[in-house]
């Protein structure tokens, strides 16, 4: 069975590559070396150990390209290694286009890390693979990181590592077309049916109320997901939630949900919010650099998602993120260490500043630096009702299964009740 999900795996771990909340990675740094020579792209700066030096080294794994992230993952090795005298860390880089593949490949040949920095969506078929040891007896409080990042890192309640950086989706509104319009600013407590006539009403003058990212791949799934959620089904349950392919395949006809996303990624809907096509679009915080270099006069605000009705509990997002993993091997100490190094309040907050992204550990994300920031604050309350894709060893044909359920209605190539009973009968059929 193992080597049966090794072969599936080798053809299926491109499919989280293509997220900017799961996956999608600056590229502001020159392509590394392939990752077959992962061995030589030791990232600069990284901590030597000599002869002299006793201390069991911990080796780390991860995919970080961009200047911020080296002087992140490097300020963290120095902080850890200072920090004690019993183990030496490094860190070495795999391209992330590889990064699977290497882990893949290295179940098998044995030449592993003790640590892995891997995308949130990939790590359950890992842990399937058995590539990820049982930490749950480390000295961790557990019930102190947000739900749904610490779930993607659990497979039937056993813990296989922490969470490291989270992120989620949220609304993105252009002050200054709401304004011409005389509509009140979309909030937190914004129903489905006010935020359908928000989007019709700004559909003129060639601009679209509204757009996102429905691209036929896992990208699109993270995007498109929560509004299932939102409306009460799951990623085993369509048809619970077919009130969201109502309300896509209605907007879409409409006008005010631009037809274009079934082609857009995530950087195609925030250049079109940029350029003042789209009144409104859902994203991630990673965008917030660019909207600061390329539209720095774009009068914008960031809320919560829509919720379903004004009887709903909350408005729900899908996570991204990375997770640290704990290598299955004879002595993990070395690793745990680094996980609680990592786990101190302070030590999390500092590399998430620099990193750009969130903390996981809920007392972190209290901090002042995101709470303070009205765009950021935004993302930090939708991370609270935020929920991971799977977790599951089978999420690649979960997601493929899914996008498709979504294409089919944004394009109206099937009715939202063809397309949820389809969907509903291949999900069913993953194994």
């Amino acid at each position: 069975m193992r080597k049966k999900l090794v072969a599936v795996l080798l053809t299926a771990v491109l499919a989280c590559t293509a997220l900017s909340g799961c996956g999608q990675k600056n590229t502001d740094a020159t392509t590394a070396n392939s990752g077959t020579e992962q061995s030589k792209d030791v990232t600069e700066g990284k901590t030597e150990s000599n002869d002299a030096d006793l201390r069991t080294k911990v080796v780390i794994w991860d995919y970080f390209e961009t200047d911020a992230q080296k002087e992140m993952m490097q300020t963290l090795v120095d902080g850890f290694n200072s920090s004690q005298e019993q183990y030496v860390a490094s860190h070495v880089y795999v391209p992330f286009s590889d990064y699977e593949k290497q882990l893949t490949l290295g179940i098998a040949s044995g030449e592993l890390p003790d640590l892995v920095i891997m995308d949130g969506c990939g790590m359950a078929s890992f842990i399937q693979l058995g590539l990820l040891a049982d930490v749950s007896d480390a000295d961790i409080a557990w019930d102190e990181y947000i739900q749904g990042p610490m779930e993607s890192t659990m497979l039937d309640g056993k813990h296989y590592g922490i969470p490291f950086a989270t992120n989620c989706t949220a609304l993105f509104y252009n002050k200054d077309l709401f304004d011409a319009a005389g509509l009140e600013y979309p909030n937190e407590n914004t129903t489905w049916a006010q935020f359908r006539e928000m989007a019709k009403t700004l559909t003129k003058d060639g601009v679209t109320g509204f757009g996102n990212a429905a691209v036929n791949t896992d990208e699109g799934t993270f995007q498109c997901l929560q509004w299932l959620y939102t409306a009460g089904g799951s990623y085993t349950n369509i048809k619970d939630g077919v009130e969201a392919y109502d309300l896509m395949q209605g907007m879409i006809e409409e006008g005010s949900w631009t037809k274009e996303v079934v082609n857009w990624t995530q950087s195609d809907v925030n250049n079109n919010f940029m350029a003042g096509n789209i009144a409104m679009q859902q994203n991630g915080p990673w965008q917030i650099p660019g909207i600061q270099k390329n539209a720095p006069e774009l009068n914008y605000g960031v809320t919560s998602l829509p919720r379903f009705d004004e009887n709903a509990e909350q408005a729900t997002s899908i996570l991204g993120g990375e997770n640290m993993g704990v290598v299955n091997q004879e002595d993990t100490s070395g690793a745990v260490a680094f996980l609680k190094y990592y786990d101190q309040t302070d030590v999390m907050v500092a590399a998430m500043k620099t990193y750009g992204s969130f903390p996981p550990k809920t007392e972190a994300a209290k901090d002042a630096y995101w709470t303070d920031d009205a765009i950021q604050g935004a993302f930090i309350k939708q991370l609270d009702t935020s929920i991971p894709r799977g977790p599951s060893p089978s999420w690649p044909s979960y997601s493929a299964a899914i996008q498709t359920g979504f294409q089919q209605v944004m394009t109206s190539a099937k009715t939202p009740e063809q397309a949820a009973t389809e969907v509903q009968a291949a999900v069913d059929a993953v194994k």
